[in-house]
């Protein structure tokens, strides 16, 4: 612990940056949850002046990832063109998601893991499919029964 009652492991909040809030099929139902989540960390890490080669991992929320494809945080990171060795976590609490991103940032600060993260939360609702988990195995007559991804995986 230094004189100003601060340590080494003390974990703060560098940049900070969010996209605009939209309504599902609004002004951003063109853009996934990836391209939002790079808009946001691209600013956050700019605003920072931190150099992305010196983050430790991403570790974002996201909550609605059906047809989001794998690794949504590496997604929004490998396409800003950073650097690709570095880790990505992916978090599913629900509406905490983004707040538990950096809870878990701070932990890894705290316990030596690394010294810089990026963390936060991305979602996409207008992106978010509706689903049919019997249509892979087939069936053989009658209605066919789809879910919303928003219900399924997000609300209920």
């Amino acid at each position: 612990m230094s004189s100003n009652g601060k340590s080494a492991n003390d974990a703060v909040i560098l940049g900070a940056a969010r996209t605009p809030q939209g309504r599902i099929l609004g002004a951003l139902e063109s853009l996934s949850a990836v391209q939002l989540g790079q808009v946001a960390v691209k600013a956050a890490v700019e605003r920072s002046g931190i150099q992305p080669e010196h983050v430790h991992e991403v570790i974002l929320g996201h909550v609605i990832t059906a047809g989001a494809g794998q690794a949504t945080p590496r997604q929004v990171w490998i396409g800003l063109n950073y650097p690709s060795n570095v880790g990505g976590l992916s978090v599913n609490k629900i509406c905490g998601s983004g707040l538990k991103a950096v809870m878990l940032a701070a932990g890894g600060i705290r316990a030596g893991d690394g010294e810089v993260y990026v963390a936060g939360g991305m979602e996409s609702m207008s992106n978010a499919p509706h689903l049919d988990a019997n249509l892979r195995k087939g069936f053989k007559y009658g209605n066919v029964e789809m879910k919303d991804a928003i219900l399924q995986d997000g609300l209920w």
